[in-house]
């Protein structure tokens, strides 16, 4: 049902969603018009670690605004476990074994070791999409999908980018320490820049409030990529203060978050200062759960009901809080429990700024959902995996309805402990959201149907990425 609030939807927006929805372009769309898409995708934030998501201990007034103002989604997937593949997905539309990037990239050192050397150029993303369609494309932030000059921000469609092109920085030295040899990583574009001292939220966001000054007049898309609360937790002193009575992890973790969240205001002002915050896609997302790992102090996040976090494809592992507003088209304070993934956004921001698709992707414009709450998912079947394309050691899992299976899971211990699980994990969501029993046994009918969705997949799949 679309609320009071949303009725003031016009009929020229509306015959443009449904021009765009028809896979057409609005060639009587003025320049001046498309709409500004903004996603700002944080890193390793828990399932449930925003206000409205309902976390009492946290203050996220700014990621909360969004859901005010928007659509905030309960049934949210990440692509993947992990960071490269997570944003794989994101930025191409497609599971990550169709976008090419099966795991995490390593650090420029040891990629031909590893032999991964990360994303393939040829790989189409949402700035190239959008540029296409005359957008100016930047990218501030995180980057983690590539080290070769056609792997980088702009030789991925950016026209600009701030940022670090590893998986993490220190973010006052801006270094690189956590994989030998320790490394510097702070670039404008390609070339390597100094701001010693000065934390990197600030930085980035400043170089966002310079674009939307200086590009106000002209269609512009900002992936806002954080490393937060990603480990080093380094939130200001003034929320270290706030949280001082949290116990730790919680207190470093929290932090960093309503740090983050401070930096998604001062943005969401400027946009209102310029006056384009009507004009304006802002998409909010985690980009998988939070994190166990011995640098994060074994925690600090939390996923709620969810089993699993980061590394694991448990709920608490890839379910994400996920929102979306767009003034006068998308309807706003309202909730959608209807199943999406992280490669919808492709298709999403595609149908909102009449953007063409130029190849077959796995995501779905989530419109027909928001705009109605009642509509299906138009995700009949989900699959995940990464590691790599051999699933004989590979996380996997595969969705249908309630009925969820892992392959080969992980769940990863607040003390680094291996936790040793069957090889094969069947759960009915529906009455074991938590996934505390394993079904196997059980339910063998749904068991072999949920391999054999699994495996025909897989085939598929690596014959068109001829693995």
């Amino acid at each position: 049902m679309i609320k009071n609030s949303f009725k003031k939807i016009t009929i020229l927006a509306v015959s443009m969603l449904i021009t765009c929805h028809s896979g057409l372009t609005a060639q009587s769309t003025k320049k001046s018009q498309k709409p500004n898409v903004i996603i700002i995708l944080t890193d390793d934030q828990g399932s449930v670690d925003l206000g409205s998501y309902g976390a009492t201990d946290l203050h996220t007034p700014n990621m909360d605004k969004i859901a005010k103002d928007g659509v905030r989604f309960t049934q949210f997937y990440a692509g993947a476990a992990v960071c490269s593949p997570s944003r794989a997905a994101l930025l191409t539309g497609k599971t990550n074994l169709r976008a090419g990037l099966p795991g995490n990239v390593p650090v420029p050192e040891y990629a031909n070791e590893k032999d991964r050397h990360g994303m393939p150029t040829e790989q189409v993303t949402i700035a190239e999409m959008l540029k296409d369609n005359g957008y100016y494309t930047a990218l501030i932030g995180k980057w983690h999908l590539g080290h070769d000059e056609d792997k980088l921000p702009n030789g991925q469609g950016f026209d600009y980018f701030f940022g670090h092109q590893r998986g993490c920085i220190d973010n006052y030295s801006h270094t690189f320490y956590w994989q030998g040899p320790n490394k510097h990583d702070l670039y404008r574009n390609t070339e390597e820049v100094y701001y010693p001292g000065q934390h990197f939220s600030d930085l980035m966001a400043d170089e966002i409030k310079q674009i939307i000054n200086h590009k106000k007049t002209e269609p512009f898309f900002i992936y806002w990529a954080f490393n937060a609360p990603h480990y080093p937790y380094q939130g200001s002193q003034k929320w270290m203060e706030y949280y001082k009575d949290l116990p730790t992890p919680r207190k470093e973790y929290a932090a960093f978050v309503s740090n983050t969240d401070e930096k998604i205001g001062i943005v969401l002002d400027e946009l209102e200062k310029q006056g384009i915050d009507d004009n304006t896609i802002v998409i909010f997302q985690s980009d998988h759960g939070h994190s166990l790992e011995e640098r994060a102090f074994w925690g600090g996040g939390n996923a709620g009901p969810y089993r699993g976090s980061k590394f694991s494809l448990f709920e608490g592992g890839i379910r994400v809080p996920a929102i979306i507003k767009y003034p006068g088209i998308i309807p706003a304070n309202e909730v959608r429990n209807q199943l999406a993934m992280e490669m919808d956004w492709f298709s999403t921001i595609a149908e909102l700024t009449s953007s063409k698709v130029t190849e077959q992707i796995d995501g779905k414009s989530l419109m027909p959902i928001i705009l109605n709450e009642s509509t299906p998912s138009t995700h009949e079947v989900t699959y995940w995996q990464y590691g790599s394309y051999d699933d004989a050691t590979a996380q996997w899992a595969v969705r249908k309805g309630s009925w969820k299976l892992i392959g080969n899971p992980n769940e990863p211990s607040t003390d680094g402990s291996k936790i040793e699980l069957d090889k094969l994990f069947l759960v009915n969501l529906d009455n074991d959201i938590s996934e505390k029993n394993n079904l196997v046994e059980s339910n063998p009918k749904q068991l072999k149907e949920l391999l054999k969705l699994h495996q025909s997949w897989l085939k598929s799949l690596k014959s068109e990425m001829n693995q």
